[in-house]
């Protein structure tokens, strides 16, 4: 397992707290909090930058925007 990333260094990447970074996304979804229940990430809402977790962040190779409703990221 890749060890955790700061903000900073992540491209593409989630935070186990509701948040992801996707910085090839357009700018409303580059960083978001979601609402995580039941293992889903519902209702995505911009975030800034600044309001991210600074620490404990996983990379990925990409999200797929289409399903906003989708499954807990795996770690």
């Amino acid at each position: 397992m890749d060890p955790a990333l700061n903000a900073a260094d992540v491209v593409v990447g989630f935070h186990p707290a509701g948040y992801r970074i996707d910085k090839t996304a357009s700018p409303m979804n580059r960083h978001t909090k979601w609402d995580v229940t039941e293992n889903h990430w519902r209702n995505p809402k911009p975030v800034c930058f600044d309001s991210l977790p600074q620490s404990g962040w996983i990379a990925k190779d990409k999200f797929d925007w289409n399903q906003v409703d989708t499954y807990m990221e795996k770690i």
